[in-house]
């Protein structure tokens, strides 16, 4: 009953997609022209077109997808079309807040408008530096400073000289002493007209110059004269904080026209509500304190032409600290942030240490983050390199829900604070994009709550596209656009082609085109490199697949260890003959970069007992979830298919032999099947027949990934030991739509050295394996002698009696 002819093999026209390259209808890259346009993600499109115009809050954008997509270049791209993108963003600029200097005022002023505020301001210091002290230096001035100054000598001299006459009348004297170095007035009683301390009376009366009575009477009257001194004294401070107040009067009325005058200039010049405040409190300090101005002049003088350091500002209250300067703008700003640290994204206040080494700041030390630069516009950033950043991502969500930017000192140890300072927070505008893939948009949207309120819109960059004439002459023009940005050689019509057929291979289908168009202008580049080295003055199709197969080669050491261990034997791999139980099962090895394929010898053992089928991976703990769910099914299917009218009294093992690290997935459950099946019918299995798949618990087989890495590899061991004729692969029937093999497959399968069989059940696969018929169930349920299933079913039934008899015969009850 064997007939290995009898089977289907996949059509070599169907092993791969060819491009032709004549539909492109051009000779060459030459015949192309740039056209700036987004390949093949309309959906996303329309997504980032919508988030980016609407206004409303929560508005902002998660761009998902997979890297080299074409993510951020959309966004780019379509920025320019929204209404956003024509505004001219605000200067944004802190002052002095001299009520409370830690928390410093904010100011937005039109944009160009900022800088030269600043310098008015700078203007206006060095104004005032000037024409002050020269104010104080005229002889109008100078004069009417006498007259105060005279005026309160002449009223303290007349006070002085009434109280000394009262004295002097009562016998007492005036005396100015010395105590320590304080010089205080003191009166003293005349005795023989010189004064005299009490030490030196008290040495009279002991003499019997002076009677107690008498020195008595002095003591007495020196006390109330005393206390009269103490309200001349008195009289004489409010004279003096008078004549203070004079003065001050007097300098403000010479200096307040000189202040108002300049800043009306200035005023005139900035509208804004804020700043009207902010002048009242500039022009308050500087009256406050006019000495400071002269003291400057004198400074400025020592210096001797050196140049004033903002650590010897002393007018730094003054200055303006220009955060953003939008000078020149022609549209809205646009971040592209690429290290969101906190400091980048939010800003922060600069400390810097003082004089003894302690640490200083203020208003002007006040940075601005990436999120204020773009305020009014847009912000890109990478969501991975946002969420690795300390701290970063509750604050990014606060000041998008808020829209407030607050700068502080970012402090991540608790308690403690570098500085006090707490600037005036800033509304902020900001349209936000955050670049990220499938996996990190999932985790934030369960896990996060505020994530759906503040990214509402999803635009999803997918990274396959239709196949067709339209989208074939879009990758023509994306390979022109990289050849003429970078200035590379250009492509003649069957490299364009070659490049397609890669996008293709990358897709992973024959209806589909890669639109992960980084890798493909990474071929672009390389074979640029190789055309070079040729000397040749085009690329053409021989260096496009120079370049994929260099670039496979640097990422196919792993690969080559392990074909040596099977050439050498130390991985047992047969190719030939047929072993019962035994079949050639086909992994993928996945090097990030890089993916092959190599079989792997799968084995299965089966004696009676009630233990099923046992997954020795499982029982290793090198068994993924998913495979141990197609050990699962596999038992459903034995049981679907031969225990309907007996027990499955089985104990049967499955193992992937020398594999020693975890295994995943259930592209294998069909041909552990195939084994097991090999175990209970004793028919042996085809060795020059690698096998691939999934099934269902009906036994019709399932697609599975990296179907051409995966006969590519069974194809490299069959070559080495070499090519018998009767060698191939079989594969689920729907992944022949999937196909794109390297011409070495093709080649060999064109010769009829190598075939791919396309299976849609496992009866279809054993009868491949052994080229014994299936068998069909017939009415009375059994199945016709001879047949796979025939013998499969009547060791099962053995099985069931041994068992049946071992019970009876230890006394259990069946």
């Amino acid at each position: 009953m064997r007939n290995k002819s009898r089977f289907e093999t996949v059509p070599v026209e169907k092993l791969k997609w060819c491009c032709d390259p004549t539909i492109l209808g051009i000779k060459s890259t030459d015949d192309l022209e740039v056209i700036p346009d987004i390949i093949g993600q309309r959906r996303a499109v329309n997504a980032l077109r919508l988030g980016l115009d609407i206004e409303s809050r929560g508005y902002n954008l998660f761009v998902n997808g997979l890297s080299g997509t074409g993510r951020r270049t959309a966004v780019k791209s379509l920025l320019k079309e929204t209404r956003r993108f024509k505004r001219i963003s605000d200067d944004k600029l802190y002052v002095n807040n001299f009520k409370n200097p830690d928390m410093p005022r904010f100011i937005r002023l039109p944009a160009g408008k900022g800088r030269e505020f600043k310098k008015e301001m700078d203007a206006f210091i060095e104004f005032l530096k000037e024409n002050i002290p020269a104010v104080f230096e005229s002889e109008d001035f100078q004069q009417r400073k006498k007259d105060i100054l005279d005026n309160l000598k002449k009223n303290q001299n007349e006070i002085i000289k009434k109280f000394e006459e009262k004295i002097s009348a009562e016998k007492f004297a005036l005396v100015q002493m010395q105590v320590g170095t304080i010089t205080r007035p003191a009166i003293f009683p005349m005795i023989d007209d010189k004064p005299m301390n009490f030490t030196q009376l008290s040495a009279l009366v002991k003499e019997g110059k002076m009677s107690e009575e008498d020195l008595a009477k002095l003591e007495k009257k020196h006390l109330e004269l005393n206390d009269e001194m103490d309200e001349v004294f008195k009289e004489i401070r409010k004279i003096e904080k008078k004549g203070v107040e004079e003065l001050k009067e007097l300098n403000s009325k010479v200096v307040n026209p000189l202040v108002e005058f300049r800043m009306k200039e200035i005023k005139d010049q900035f509208k804004c509500d804020k700043l009207a405040e902010y002048f009242e409190e500039v022009k308050e300090s500087i009256i406050d304190d006019l000495d400071r101005f002269i003291k400057a002049r004198d400074e400025k003088a020592s210096l001797s032409g050196k140049a004033e350091t903002q650590e010897s500002d002393s007018f730094i209250e003054y200055r303006v600290n220009l955060l953003v300067d939008n000078y020149g703008a022609t549209q809205a700003p646009v971040i592209f942030e690429t290290s969101p640290t906190y400091a980048n994204l939010f800003g922060t206040v600069e400390v810097t240490p003082g004089k003894y080494g302690q640490g200083r700041t203020d208003f002007t030390k006040i940075k601005a983050g990436s999120i204020l630069k773009s305020d009014g516009g847009f912000l890109i950033v990478e969501a991975l390199d946002l969420l690795l950043e300390p701290g970063v991502w509750p604050a990014f969500k606060r000041t998008l829900k808020n829209r407030k930017i607050e700068i502080q000192i970012y402090a991540p140890i608790y308690m403690i604070s570098i500085s006090g300072m707490k600037p005036e927070p800033i509304e902020c505008d900001v349209k936000v994009a955050i670049v990220g893939d499938p996996y990190i948009y999932q985790l934030l949207y369960y896990q996060d709550p505020d994530f759906k309120k503040i990214f509402k819109l999803r635009a999803d960059f997918d990274s396959v596209m239709d196949l067709n004439k339209e989208n074939v002459m879009d990758y023509a023009n994306f390979i022109k656009w990289i050849v003429s940005d970078e200035e590379l050689l250009g492509l003649n019509s069957k490299a364009i082609a070659a490049v397609v057929e890669y996008g293709v291979k990358l897709a992973g289908k024959q209806n589909k085109l890669s639109t992960q168009f980084n890798q493909v202008a990474d071929i672009l580049r390389e074979a640029n490199y190789w055309a070079q080295k040729d000397n040749a003055k085009i690329v053409n199709n021989k260096h496009i697949e120079k370049a994929i197969e260099e670039k496979n080669n640097r990422s196919r050491l792993i690969e080559e260890k392990i074909q040596e261990m099977i050439d050498e034997g130390s991985i047992m791999i047969d190719t030939e003959e047929s072993v019962v139980g035994q079949v050639n099962g086909l992994s993928v090895y996945d090097m990030g970069d890089y993916s092959f394929g190599r079989p792997s010898r799968i084995t299965a053992n089966a004696a009676v007992g009630s233990s099923g089928v046992i997954n020795i991976e499982r029982e290793a703990q090198l068994s993924g979830r998913i495979h141990n769910k197609g050990v699962l099914i596999l038992s459903g299917y034995l049981r679907l298919k031969y225990a309907q009218d007996k027990p499955l009294a089985m104990s049967a093992s499955l193992c992937f032999e020398q594999s020693y690290a975890g295994v995943e997935g259930d592209s294998a459950s069909s041909t552990e099947i195939y084994a097991l099946l090999s175990t209970l019918s004793g028919l042996p299995l085809r060795q020059d027949i690698a096998v691939t798949g999934s099934v269902n618990q009906k036994g019709e087989i399932q697609p599975i990934g990296g179907v051409n890495q995966k006969i590519e590899g069974f194809f490299t061991v069959c070559s080495k030991k070499g090519l018998t004729g009767t060698q191939g692969v079989m594969i689920p029937h729907q992944n022949v739509k999937e196909l794109m093999l390297n011409k070495e497959v093709i080649q060999a399968a064109k010769e009829g050295k190598f075939h791919i069989y396309p299976v849609h059940t496992i009866d279809q696969g054993i009868e491949i394996l052994t080229g014994i018929e299936a068998g069909q169930r017939q009415k009375d349920g059994s199945y016709a002698e001879g047949t796979v299933n025939y013998l499969v079913d009547e060791k099962l039934q053995e099985y069931a009696e041994n068992w049946k008899e071992y019970q009876l015969g230890n006394g259990e009850n069946i």
